[in-house]
């Protein structure tokens, strides 16, 4: 059942979980009573064009076209590739494309990605990898391994690696200590990461639901560029995001949507401005305005309106391009045999987009700060 939200008073009436009547009404009342912008800010496309526009209708029933199946040899190279490294006794963040060797399957995959990910329609799953005959440190061997051929990872809290499961259900957490949806088996709203490319690796399924939905932010902004020009204005303008209680850094400035070296780019997430669960947006900090309640809203449901569903089978891994492609997930079941349960990286690939000045802190932190990577083999939360 969904996660009860705890309301801030000083907020417009949203949080978390989007409530489809109110941004309706919300709409509705700005566009009788206020002079909105009939123009897009100065910079801005009217229009985006390209293989990143894309809606969910033209990929649902082809997975032929987004799926790459690993075949024997591609698979008898990871396997080898693992006990390999497994045996030399090297820490997990020695993982990179040299001591993991894979000599026709390394060229392969970064070509994919490059193509289809960085560039093209932005998303690819890779099939083929049984998770259930390696153990959980071979698990992430495996999956750190054959990532490591397209990109650096990038620091996600303490740790490189996260682990993205229930464990409220489970009772492994308790709800008032969980910050965000991915420790629930609640759905999750659309919503981005941080860095260029999001991995997903699926070692466990969920009974029922769960399914991965992603949606072209291109798409999105092409039809609210269209259709209310004042919300890209909204979006491209400055945001408090709210770190309070997840993060020393308290509150940061920034906006949500850039256009950079002829690139859409969005990057947030929406429990950054309504909170999640019993943890609401800090009341130290100014509430978000009515125009910028309508365009979260607003990115929710046209997210939706073009989305992709993607269920997961076991061993997929999925990549993503963070600054083109929103993401989200149905809620789900998990049963005692199955319990969904994925590992995500952060990618950072050779031949990334140009990022705009105001993300390039983030970036750094992500990236290129010195830092030490570990790799948690069980589910911890990230802060």
């Amino acid at each position: 059942m969904p996660t009860v939200q705890v309301h801030n008073s000083t907020q417009p009436d949203i949080t978390y979980l989007p409530d489809k009547k109110n941004w309706q009404a919300r709409t509705a009342r700005r566009l009788a009573e206020e002079e909105l912008r009939k123009e897009l800010p100065e910079g801005f496309p009217e229009q985006l064009e390209g293989p990143k526009l894309w809606t969910g209708a033209d990929y649902q029933d082809h997975e032929d076209q987004w799926v790459y199946e690993l075949n024997e040899q591609e698979l008898r190279e990871i396997q080898d590739a693992v006990d390999d490294f497994d045996a030399s006794d090297k820490p997990l963040s020695a993982i990179n494309k040299d001591t993991f060797n894979l000599p026709t399957l390394g060229p392969k995959i970064k070509a994919l990605v490059n193509d289809n990910v960085v560039d093209g329609r932005g998303f690819l799953v890779v099939r083929g990898i049984d998770p259930d005959k390696y153990n959980r440190k071979q698990q992430v061997i495996a999956y750190a391994g054959v990532s490591s051929h397209i990109g650096t990872r990038g620091l996600q809290g303490k740790h490189v690696l996260a682990h993205i499961t229930d464990l409220v259900t489970t009772k492994e957490r308790d709800l008032k200590d969980i910050l965000a949806p991915a420790y629930t088996n609640d759905h999750q709203v659309y919503h981005t990461d941080a860095g260029d490319i999001i991995s997903l690796f699926a070692i466990g399924v969920a009974e029922n639901g769960g399914r991965s939905k992603i949606a072209s932010s291109w798409t999105v902004y092409n039809e609210i560029a269209r259709t209310r020009p004042d919300l890209i204005h909204t979006l491209s303008q400055d945001w408090i995001f709210d770190h309070t209680t997840y993060s020393e850094k308290g509150a940061t400035v920034r906006p949500l949507l850039f256009h950079e070296d002829n690139k859409l780019i969005i990057q947030y997430a929406r429990r950054n401005f309504t909170g999640f669960g019993q943890n609401p947006r800090s009341e130290e900090i100014p509430p978000i305005t009515e125009a910028q309640a309508e365009a979260l809203d607003t990115l929710h449901y046209l997210g939706e309106k073009h989305s992709l569903a993607i269920e997961f089978k076991k061993g997929d891994i999925q990549y993503i391009n963070n600054l083109s492609i929103f993401h989200a997930r149905d809620a789900y079941t998990d049963s005692e045999t199955n319990r969904r349960h994925l590992l995500r990286l952060w990618l950072h690939p050779e031949n990334s987009w140009k990022i705009p000045k105001q993300l390039k802190p983030l970036w750094d932190r992500l990236y290129f700060d010195e830092r030490v990577e570990t790799f948690p083999l069980e589910p911890t939360i990230r802060h």
